[in-house]
């Protein structure tokens, strides 16, 4: 089938294996191939990842060309050997996500499609891996992508650098710091909507883990003319915008703001306060939360809205001359803002702001401005406080990024990134003095590129003894030694006219720049000019003829601007500032200081030649940034603007340079020491001298010897691909060692710990065999001794409890208790009982009570409460309200039964035969003559009331021969059974007295069906005594209960009355 492509934004090629199946993305080392052959076969439509794959490479068309159909495809970066080329594509292509970084993240160079995260990564791994400070150093125009470069870099390392000890707050604050500084130091310019109005170039600290600790910034001339002018379609500084579309309505009333823009002179000057890509409110937002996370306290925020409030203040002061022609204060609000705002006293400022101060000879004079001296002295303080402002935020945030603890061992091992994101070459309708300095920063720069990538370059392979073919470049060192050089360069007169005696203006320097380098090719005035080229210079301009091309400056402001003059009584006003801010800004000490401070100029110059100083000391990468249109409109690609970008950024230089040369080169002892395993003479260690091993190993990989050359001490290697092909079998060769040793490491593991687990084993076996002989052992002994004690028990069984018997007894004593519990009775008629033995008698008659009663218990508790309720029910109707102690039977529960089988002699319930006892109740019967008491039991049979005494039947009544039951109403337990005269078997009525009377009366009159037959008599009750003869029962309340025969013959019974009727 025909190999599909497909692109993607990052210029991978994906190969499509089948048209209906998902597409497959090549991995590894075979992934690197497919990636890089597809993209050659589709490089007519997509061009080349590396500009050095390119055919004719001398040809600048070529180079534009290339860069055009990777630009129309979206694909923004491209490589020219290990520079990066990126153009801004005005749009977000959706490349710089998490995952975008984790592909990049530990890859090869050229493994993955060019990318900005390559870039990062390489520079990262070599700086963990080499242990050496590196740099990245972005360049371009203004509204190239620089500023995002360099935010999408540090966005890079704080996702994928390990997390430090601390936490991440350095992390956040490397990346909240750039919004900060892009709301003070950005601003809208016709190029750019985020011009970085100043240089900016930022170290960051690795620990030895590769964490991020902590960082440093240096900034570099801050275009502070734009606080006062700014030209037509650009904005001031973006903070000023943000705090008044952002600010609470609280802060700017406390500020004295208002919303509208128009009303401040300082923000009108460009008419251009809105802008349809930026968002002021949102950025304010982001700009407060940053604050907060690089340790702003509440008050130092306050403090420095303050300042920005007040720089908008000062630009609506006005001035009106008086009849002296001096100027005054006219907006007296204004000033009070101010001098509420800065802390300062009113009076001294307006002062100050209307009289400037002299000294002579030791005198200080005052001496009073005009209109146009004190508009000077307004914008000049405005962009004073403003610039030391933001060297003071830079100074707050280092403070913020600086590393907490300098004496820990990750302090000393740290290695640094510098990050370099610094203004681009600027060519103007009109240039001043600030488009002077940033584009001889610009020179310097690209001075210090051709030193480290093009004559570096030549110098290494002569020092080596390659054969190199020269490379025509230009060196722009001409140029910087023309604005550089001492005594003869443009900053050197610049600051001698202005620190000469006598009227020095910018017309002056420009006619002794005129005597002075009238004879250098680069440098170009009215005067030196010819005739045709003079129509293009005004007689106030100079021409410099920069490596990127011409640029005209015109001299006006150039004295001014660089002597940057602030009056004295100014500098002392703002001394005596009592805002925090303000005080550290202005310090004391610059108004005892007799010396003249050092010229913008010098001071630029200085802290450039430092920079320079930073940069050469660290192993470079560079990214080259492209703007590819000035109307910053997607997807339009202007050649005439990026032929002359290419050209200032020496793209074709560095090109010619790369295919003339190698693409890698390493010291002979690194190389043996990486490579030396894939040889094996040279694994694991070379004994001879380190070129002798390479030139070995090379021979080993079979490398070509047009891939190759050998040098005094570095081994050079032309292609890429020849070195990704060793680095392949370097990682194939890795994981077979790493195979190897953990292989041998798991042997030596595992055999140590199958050693410690036989010995745990053996350990355990004969612990364990040991403790089950022990416990056999004691079992014999114990069955043996208990053998003993029973036998030795048995024969004392009848001595009286010693301890040689004590063991035998307890255990018959066991016995019995457990045989018991199997031979329980069931139900209470069943008197079984197992014969105990001689010592348990007495508990076992106790067990056997308890047993007895707890099955009365049961009993009681399964009679339904229906029957009970019954018997009960049948006693409330006979005896409630007429029987004086039936009260106290209430709350009484009927029992079944008052007698046990046991309590019955034998001979009775072999009398009975088989008639059931239905109830049994022991009871006293009175005789006939003498009422004499006698204990008797009345049983109840389902037939007749049986009298029995002891072992004997003393009496039965059938239940037909009885005839009624008399009871007294009072609370004696007396009463009389009443029988047939007429059976000649019964020898008279039965008087009786029971302790449940009304039990027994109840019990029996249900018995025998005589419920209506009892009669509750009060007074007396006569009974037949016996043939011929009655007796008489009466009865008499009493204190007490007596029953005693009385002397006419009666039975007299005196009961108490319990309860009144």
């Amino acid at each position: 089938m025909a190999l599909q492509v497909e692109l993607v934004p990052t210029g991978e090629i994906i190969r499509v294996v089948h048209p209906h199946r998902p597409c497959k993305l090549a991995l590894g080392s075979d992934g690197v191939r497919v990636t890089m052959e597809s993209a050659l076969t589709a490089r007519d439509r997509v061009g080349v990842q590396d500009f050095v794959l390119l055919e004719n490479f001398t040809s600048e068309a070529a180079f534009i060309e290339n860069l055009r159909r990777r630009f129309r495809e979206n694909l923004i970066y491209t490589y020219i050997g290990p520079v990066l080329v990126s153009v801004n594509p005005y749009r977000d292509l959706q490349i710089y996500s998490r995952q975008h970084m984790e592909r990049y993240r530990g890859v090869s160079f050229y493994e993955v499609p060019p990318h900005l995260f390559a870039v990062a990564d390489t520079v990262y791994r070599a700086l963990r891996t080499e242990r050496r400070d590196q740099a990245v150093m972005i360049s371009g125009e203004s509204g190239a992508g620089k500023t995002e470069a360099t935010k999408r870099l540090l966005q890079f390392y704080a996702e994928t650098c390990p997390a430090p000890e601390r936490g991440g707050a350095v992390r956040d604050r490397l990346l909240q710091s750039n919004p900060v500084l892009e709301a003070f130091g950005n601003a809208k310019t016709l190029r750019n909507d985020n011009s970085s109005r100043f240089g900016k170039y930022m170290d960051v600290q690795f620990d030895f883990k590769g964490a991020p600790v902590g960082g440093h910034i240096l900034s570099y001339l801050l275009e502070k003319s734009r606080v006062v002018h700014q030209n037509h379609g650009e904005r001031n500084f973006h903070i000023f915008y943000q705090l008044l579309e952002g600010g609470e309505e609280e802060t700017l009333r406390r500020l004295g703001l208002e919303r509208n823009p128009q009303s401040y002179l300082y923000l009108v000057k460009g008419q251009c306060a809105k802008v349809s890509s930026i968002n002021d409110k949102s950025d304010w937002k982001v700009v407060r939360k940053a604050l907060t996370v690089i340790d702003f306290t509440e008050d130092e925020v306050e403090d420095l809205l303050s300042i920005v409030a007040s720089v908008l203040h000062l630009g609506n002061i006005h001035f009106a001359a008086n009849e002296e022609s001096n100027a005054q204060v006219t907006t007296e609000n204004q000033l009070k803002y101010l001098t509420r705002l800065l802390s300062v006293e009113g009076s001294t400022l307006r002062e100050a702001l209307t009289h400037r101060k002299i000294i002579a000879k030791g005198e200080e004079l005052l001496s009073p401005l005009n209109l146009e001296q004190a508009a000077y002295a307004r914008d000049a303080l405005a962009k004073a406080v403003y610039s030391r402002t933001f060297t003071w935020l830079v100074g707050k945030i280092n403070r913020s990024l600086a590393s907490k603890d300098v004496e820990s061992p990750s302090w000393r091992s740290t290695t640094v990134l510098g990050l370099l994101d610094i203004y681009g070459f600027e060519v103007f309708q009109h240039n001043s003095f600030e488009q002077f300095c940033i584009n001889y920063c610009n020179e310097k720069l690209q001075q210090l590129f051709i030193e480290l990538t093009l004559k570096s370059e030549q110098e290494e392979y002569e020092a080596e003894g390659i054969a190199w073919e020269p490379v025509q470049y230009f060196n722009n060192k001409i140029i910087c030694d023309l604005v550089e050089e001492k005594f003869k360069g443009i900053i050197s007169i610049l600051d001698e006219e202005c620190l000469r005696p006598g009227e020095a203006t910018d017309l002056t320097f420009l006619e002794k720049l005129e005597d002075t380098v009238k004879h250098h090719p680069h440098f170009l005035t009215h005067k030196l000019a010819d005739q045709r080229t003079r129509k293009s210079l005004g007689r106030g301009e100079f021409r410099l003829l920069h490596y990127a091309g011409e640029v005209t400056y015109s001299v006006t402001g150039f004295l001014d601007k660089n002597n940057d003059l602030l009056f004295r009584n100014l500098k002392e006003t703002m001394c005596s500032s009592k805002n925090p801010i303000m005080s550290q800004c202005f310090d004391r000490s610059e108004l005892s200081d007799k010396k003249r401070p050092e010229t913008v100029a010098t001071q630029f110059k200085m802290s450039l030649l430092q920079l320079v100083e930073i940069l050469q000391s660290k192993e470079p990468a560079y990214v080259r940034c492209i703007k590819p249109n000035d109307a910053k409109q997607p997807g339009r690609f202007d050649e005439v603007l990026i032929r002359h970008q290419v050209k200032y950024l020496g793209l074709l230089e560095n090109l010619r340079v790369r295919r003339a040369g190698f693409a890698y080169r390493r010291k002979y002892e690194a190389f043996l020491q990486r490579y030396k395993s894939l040889c094996p003479e040279t694994w694991p260690t070379w004994a001879g001298r380190p070129q002798d091993g390479v030139a070995v190993l090379v021979r080993h990989l079979g490398y070509k010897p047009e891939e190759y050359k050998m040098g005094r001490t570095k081994i050079f290697i032309r292609f890429p691909k020849t070195l990704f092909a060793t680095e392949d079998a370097l990682e194939v060769r890795r994981q077979s060692l790493a195979t190897k040793i953990q292989a041998a490491w798991r042997g030596f593991h595992w055999r140590q710990k199958f050693l410690r687990v036989k010995r745990s084993a053996i350990c355990i076996q004969s612990w364990w065999r040991g403790t089950l002989g022990r416990r056999k052992a004691a079992k014999r002994k114990w069955a043996a001794q208990t053998i003993r004690r029973l036998i030795r028990g048995f024969v004392l069984r009848h001595a009286p409890r010693c301890p040689e018997n004590a063991f035998f007894l307890d255990h018959v004593r066991t016995s019995f208790l457990l045989n018991l519990r199997r031979q329980l009775p069931q139900n209470v008629l069943d008197t079984s009982w197992p014969t105990p033995p001689p010592a348990l008698r007495e508990a076992s008659e106790l067990l056997r009570e308890l047993c007895i009663k707890n099955m009365v218990w049961k009993y009681c508790r399964s009679i339904s409460p229906e029957w009970k309720q019954q018997q009960k029910a049948v006693a409330s109707e006979i005896f409630k309200g007429k029987k004086d102690n039936y009260p106290q039977s209430v709350p009484r529960l009927f029992i079944s039964t008052r007698l046990g089988t046991d309590e019955i002699s034998p001979r009775v319930l072999q009398a009975l035969g088989s008639e059931p006892i239905q109830y049994a109740v022991p009871v006293v019967k009175y005789d006939r003559k003498g009422y004499k008491p006698r204990s008797r039991q009345l049983l109840l049979t389902p037939n007749a009331v049986v009298i029995v005494e002891d072992a004997k039947v003393k009496q039965r009544i059938d239940y037909a021969n009885l005839t009624g039951i008399s009871v007294s109403s009072l609370s004696d337990s007396l009463f009389v059974l009443h029988v047939q005269r007429a059976d000649n078997k019964q020898k008279g009525d039965v008087v009786l007295q029971s302790d449940h009377v009304i039990e027994t009366l109840t019990k029996t009159a249900l018995s025998a069906n005589r419920v209506n037959s009892i009669n509750i008599n009060q007074g007396s009750i006569t009974f037949a005594g016996g043939p011929g003869r009655d007796g008489t029962i009466d009865f008499t309340p009493g204190s007490e209960l007596l029953i005693t025969k009385a002397k006419n013959g009666h039975l007299a019974v005196v009961a108490p009355r319990l309860n009144s009727r």
